[in-house]
C-alpha cells in the first residue's frame, strides 16, 4: 500500500507556467493532500512489499496549477491558499469552475497576484481569509471545499488517464486542529521557543544557540506548513503503522523535510528514521501549441496528438483496432521514460523531438521493442514446446541477453533501496537493445506456418535427434523464440512497474 497527494498525478516532468517547472508534486486549494493507493505510481511501485505511506506535494510560491514532473499544483501554503480564497471572491465565475475548475482557479490566481502586487488591500483580505480558514469559519470552509470537490474530480479523471487510483484522500488542511496539539506537545517537552517577532521556534542547532531553527507558529497563533506536516506524520503513523513514510516533493523543500524528520527525531519518535524525502528537479523549456502555461492533461493530449501523427505517417505502421489508445499509450512511455531515465533530482531540458524518436533511448524505442517481440510471439505461439534445449543459446547475442535477463532482480532491488527509476529504465533500454540485435543476427528461419507444423512434430524430434536432419534447427529455433519471449515477458513487467501500458501493436 501507497500514499500520494491527490493533484500530484504520476511522476511526468512537464515545465511551468514559466517555462521551466518545479517536478513533480501537485496539491490541491489549501491541502497537501495524501491519499492511500496500492496501486498509484511513483517510487511507490519500486518498493518492496509492506505498508508505505507517501506524501506527493510541494510549496512553491510559484507553482499553482503548471504540469510539471508530476502533475498539477494547487499551493496549500497560507499566503497562496489565502490569495487564492480572495480572489475567487473578486474575479471567480461559478459557470466557469465548473466547467473546467483547475483553469478557472489557475486564472483567478494569476489575477489576483498580479493585482496584490498593486493593492496592499488584497494582501489583507487573503490573510484575513487564511485566518477564518484555520479558525474554521463556515462560509470560508465551504468556499474552500467547493474548490477542492471541483479540484479533486479532475484530478481522479485525470489519475484515470494514466492507470492510478487512490483509496483515501486525506489532506493537510485536516490536521489545523491536531497541529495546536503538537505546539502542546513541543512546549510540554521543552522544545518550543518564542522570540522576540512572537513567533514560536524549535532550535535544531547542535549548540542550542538557536543558530539553527524551525519557525512552528506565526506570532499570529496561525500554524504553518511544517507544523500541519509535523501533526500529519503523527497522525498517519499512528493510523497504519507504516513501514516507510516517502514525501515526494521538489527539491527546493529539501531542508523543510530534513528539519520535519528533526523535530520527529526530538519530540521522540524513533520512526521518524523511517521518513525519507525523495525530492525531484526541474523541467526547462517545456512548452504545448497553446503556449507557455502547462497543464498536465495539454501535455497528454500532445504526445497522444504527436504519436498519432507519426504513426500515420510511418511506413511500416499497421492498421490498428484502436489508434487513439495505442498513440495514448506510447506517448505515455515516451512522457515517463525521458522523465524517469536521470537522477530524480536533476534538471532537464525538455524536448518534444528527442522524446519521440523512434530510435534510441526513448519510450517509444520500448514500445516499438515490445510490440514487435509480441507480434513474433503470436506468429508462433501454437508451435511452441517447453522442452527447450538452452545449448542451442550459444550465439554470442544470445549470451548477451540470457545475462542482462539474469540481471533483473538485481536492478529492481537496487531501484528500491535508492527510490530511483533510473536503474529500471536503463536497464529496459538496454534489454530492448540486446534484443532488437538479437532480433537481427537470431532470425527464425521459416515461414509461419512450415515452422509452426514442424514445431508440432517437436516431441518426437527430441526422442529421434538422428533423423530427417531438421532437429538442430528446430531446437536452435524453438530455443531462440524462447528467449525472445523471455525479453518481452521481462520489458513488459519492467515497464508496467514505471506505469506505462505495453502495447502489442504499432
Amino acid at each position: 500500500m501507497g500514499w500520494a497527494t491527490p493533484a500530484a498525478p504520476p511522476r511526468q516532468r512537464p515545465g511551468s507556467n514559466t517555462g521551466a517547472g518545479a517536478r513533480g508534486g501537485a496539491a490541491h486549494p489549501s491541502e497537501g493532500c495524501t491519499v492511500c493507493c496500492p496501486s498509484a505510481d511513483r517510487e511507490e511501485r519500486l518498493l518492496p512489499s509492506g505498508l508505505v505511506h507517501a506524501r506527493w506535494g510541494r510549496g512553491r510560491a510559484r507553482g499553482s496549477f503548471e504540469v510539471s514532473h508530476g502533475g498539477l499544483y494547487l499551493s496549500e501554503e497560507h499566503r497562496l491558499s489565502g490569495l487564492l480564497g480572495a480572489g475567487f471572491q473578486q474575479f471567480g465565475n461559478e459557470e466557469q469552475l465548473q466547467s473546467n475548475p483547475l483553469q478557472h482557479l489557475f486564472e483567478v490566481y494569476v489575477q489576483v497576484n498580479k493585482a496584490a502586487a498593486e493593492d496592499e488591500n488584497i494582501k489583507k483580505l487573503a490573510q484575513d481569509f487564511f485566518r477564518k480558514l484555520e479558525a474554521r469559519d463556515q462560509q470560508t470552509l465551504s468556499m474552500w471545499q467547493h474548490f477542492r470537490d471541483f479540484s479533486i474530480e479532475e484530478y481522479v479523471r485525470i489519475y484515470k488517464r494514466l492507470g492510478v487510483h487512490f483509496d483515501e484522500y486525506s489532506g493537510e488542511s485536516f490536521y489545523q486542529e491536531k497541529s495546536q496539539e503538537v505546539l502542546k506537545m513541543l512546549d510540554t517537552k521543552g522544545l518550543l521557543q518564542k522570540t522576540i517577532k512572537g513567533t514560536r521556534v524549535v532550535d535544531l542547532s547542535e549548540k542550542r544557540d538557536l543558530s539553527l531553527s524551525s519557525t512552528v507558529m506565526r506570532s499570529d497563533g496561525t500554524s504553518l506548513y511544517i507544523t500541519r506536516d509535523l501533526a500529519a506524520a503523527i497522525d498517519r503513523m499512528q493510523k497504519y503503522n507504516c513501514d516507510t513514510m516517502i514525501y515526494v516533493t521538489d527539491k527546493s523543500q529539501n531542508t523543510h523535510f530534513e528539519q520535519l524528520f528533526q523535530i520527529l527525531k526530538l519530540m521522540g519518535y524513533q520512526w521518524a528514521e523511517r521518513c525519507r524525502h525523495v525530492s525531484f528537479g526541474l523541467v526547462q523549456g517545456m512548452k504545448t501549441r497553446k503556449g507557455e502555461v502547462v497543464f498536465l492533461e495539454d501535455v497528454l493530449n500532445e504526445a497522444r496528438s504527436r504519436m498519432l501523427q507519426n504513426m500515420a505517417s510511418a511506413k511500416t505502421s499497421k492498421e490498428l483496432e484502436n489508434p487513439l489508445e495505442t498513440a495514448e499509450n506510447i506517448g505515455l512511455a515516451a512522457l515517463i521514460i525521458q522523465d524517469f531515465k536521470g537522477l530524480l533530482s536533476s534538471d532537464y531540458q525538455f524536448s518534444w523531438d528527442r522524446l519521440l524518436q523512434s530510435r534510441g533511448d526513448t519510450g517509444v524505442f520500448l514500445q516499438y521493442t515490445h510490440a514487435r517481440l509480441h507480434s513474433l510471439e503470436q506468429m508462433y505461439r501454437n508451435g511452441q514446446s517447453t522442452d527447450i534445449n538452452t545449448a542451442c543459446l550459444q550465439d554470442p547475442q544470445a549470451i548477451s541477453v540470457l545475462q542482462h535477463l539474469l540481471r533483473y532482480d538485481e536492478v529492481l532491488y537496487k531501484s528500491s533501496e535508492d527510490l530511483q527509476p533510473k536503474h529500471i529504465v536503463s536497464y529496459l533500454l538496454t534489454l530492448s537493445h540486446l534484443a532488437a540485435v538479437a532480433h537481427k543476427t537470431l532470425p527464425v528461419k521459416g515461414s509461419a506456418p512450415e515452422l509452426a507444423q514442424v514445431l508440432s512434430r517437436n516431441s518426437w524430434l527430441q526422442a529421434n535427434p538422428d533423423c530427417h536432419g531438421l532437429s538442430l534447427d528446430l531446437f536452435s529455433v524453438t530455443a531462440r523464440l524462447r528467449l525472445f519471449q523471455a525479453a518481452r515477458s521481462v520489458l513488459a513487467n519492467g515497464m508496467k512497474l514505471l506505469g506505462i501500458t505495453p502495447v502489442t501493436q504499432m
